[in-house]
């Protein structure tokens, strides 16, 4: 498979991604809405927040180092070795599952029962949830490995769908169940998810296109994990890389998840602070989570086949090379593009979204302040995701070792500036703590692929400057909107909302506009190499 090829299946399940990252978070965020109405916020507090974190703790640490080294090398794997590696993650989770739950239950603050009843119920079932959703993790690895792109979108549309009626439902008909709804959901959801790929696999299996795609797996039964007599049952090179990954993947967890670690454990906000703040948090992410998460995820593959994992780029084939440079290049201007028109917009548009969704409890108070800053925290968010997602693909074993220090002194950092700043500002605290925690990583990876290329004449970090129009052009926007806001926006009625609507729309259009006559080198790459096979089918 040509470089090209691999990028081709690269764009095409970045596509798919943001399809799959639309209808997730769409959802969430009507159901978010919705249930505000009939759940108090003290309880949307313990689940978004509270429970959540335990459940997605508890996937991350078993799962993601497994899926970043099984992903990486070339197409030659010996897929026993792999298979067999891969379901460690499930005994492994369920240490982690049992472990944080005794911590949940016991070391943790409980909610008061007369207003959130039924606690210890919804924390076994979201740690039991996690341990279930891994039992798909061998076909999601092969999934991925051999480019099933609609696979991934079936499965998790599916059982957001699922997730999503089965909530409608219960909260309309049974609110007063509390967190037995949650609790039942959820396990539904996660079990629902791991039988569309057992579903799906099994048709294969049974299909021509396996064989004619020489598949590595002609039964189901080669999903599970042997023991050949003839070999090792575990590869220990991918075995020593993996566990690089895991020390560096619980230091991402903190980094990653690391508010919702001091609001659990240092008990900075009540829960229905809790609750508000989530709220916000996803309105806030709803953009982030959809376009950069399955771009990173998705060109993440794309690095780690085009090039060689530990090797100098002087080392490796110059066309590899070549095509590497310029998605990186483009995929950086993307990210600065998108991530500057969210936080320009974004701050002048934050109230009144926010009034919108969902009415004076959100729009009054720190809510649109902490939407403000969440706004800027996106674009570091943007950038972040696409230079880390570069410098994980190509790192040698030992640079993911060393980088491991990097982000336990950045975990540590992280962790003391959200106790500090969130006793003096508030929730909004977190985000500059996070917005500072973002900086240092990129300036870590900027350094990275700064030396990555520096003896070769590609220059991907081109990628983060703009033209001097553009600059002038989003300045010129933000004064117009943020003035728009003041004047219009958002206590005298709809028609002056829908003229401050009007002004944001012009200013938009302006930029986009702008960016089409100026970034001509993005433009063109996306038309001669992120999507030639559409436009041959319009030729």
């Amino acid at each position: 498979m040509t470089s090209q090829d691999i990028l081709n299946h690269a764009t095409k399940l970045a596509s798919y991604n943001v399809l799959i990252q639309v209808v997730f978070r769409v959802q969430t965020f009507v159901l978010n809405a919705f249930t505000l109405r009939y759940i108090s916020k003290e309880v949307i507090g313990v689940v978004n927040v509270r429970l959540t974190l335990l459940y997605t703790t508890v996937v991350f640490l078993a799962r993601e180092a497994f899926r970043r080294a099984c992903l990486s090398g070339s197409n030659e794997r010996n897929w026993t070795q792999v298979i067999n590696l891969l379901w460690i993650t499930v005994p492994l989770g369920v240490v982690c599952s049992l472990l944080l739950s005794w911590i949940w239950l016991q070391l943790l603050e409980v909610p008061d029962p007369r207003h959130i009843p039924h606690y210890e119920i919804g924390v076994m079932a979201f740690g039991l949830s996690a341990v279930v959703e891994l039992l798909a993790e061998p076909f999601w690895v092969v999934a991925q490995a051999h480019l099933f792109i609609k696979l991934k979108v079936i499965a998790e549309s599916v059982s957001a769908t699922v997730r999503s009626i089965l909530t409608v439902v219960s909260v309309v008909l049974f609110p007063q169940w509390g967190l037995y709804i949650f609790a039942f959901v959820q396990l539904v959801y996660t079990g629902v998810l791991v039988l569309c790929y057992v579903i799906y696999f099994t048709k294969f299996l049974k299909s021509p296109e396996s064989q004619k795609k020489s598949f590595p797996f002609s039964r189901l039964t080669d999903f599970l994990p042997k023991f050949p007599k003839n070999q090792p049952a575990l590869d220990w090179k991918l075995s020593l890389l993996t566990w690089s990954f895991f020390k560096q993947s619980f230091l991402k967890q903190v980094l990653t998840e690391g508010e919702r670690y001091v609001m659990t454990f240092l008990n900075v906000l009540n829960f229905g602070d809790q609750g508000v703040y989530d709220v916000v948090n996803n309105l806030g992410s709803l953009v982030a989570r959809f376009l950069f998460l399955p771009i990173e995820e998705s060109f993440y593959i794309f690095f780690v086949k085009v090039l060689e994992r530990g090797k100098s780029a002087k080392q490796q084939p110059q066309e590899d090379v070549n095509m590497a440079a310029a998605v990186l290049e483009s995929l950086i201007k993307l990210a600065l593009l998108m991530g500057l028109t969210i936080t320009i917009f974004g701050y002048a548009f934050s109230q009144l979204a926010l009034d919108i969704y969902g009415g004076s409890v959100l729009s009054s108070g720190s809510g649109p302040s902490l939407l403000r800053c969440y706004c800027m925290y996106v674009l570091l968010l943007a950038i972040n995701g696409v230079t880390e997602c570069f410098t994980f693909a190509v790192m040698s074993k030992e640079e993911v070792d060393r980088y491991n220090f990097v982000m336990l002194a950045l975990s540590l950092t992280f962790l003391s500036l959200s106790y500090f700043l969130i006793s003096v500002l508030g929730s909004v605290g977190f985000i500059l703590a996070n917005c500072l925690n973002m900086g240092l990583r990129i300036s870590h990876s900027i350094y990275y692929i700064y030396r990555y290329f520096r003896d070769s004449i590609h220059r991907p970090l081109e990628g983060l400057r703009l033209s001097p129009s553009l600059i002038l052009v989003y300045i010129f926007s933000a004064v117009v909107t943020t003035f728009s806001e003041v004047v219009f926006c958002c206590d005298k009625g709809w028609l002056y909302r829908l003229i401050h609507i009007l002004i944001g729309a012009l200013c938009f259009l302006a930029v986009f506009t702008t960016i089409f006559f100026t970034e001509t080198k993005l433009i063109s790459f996306a038309k001669t190499r992120l999507f030639p096979r559409y436009l041959k089918k319009d030729t």
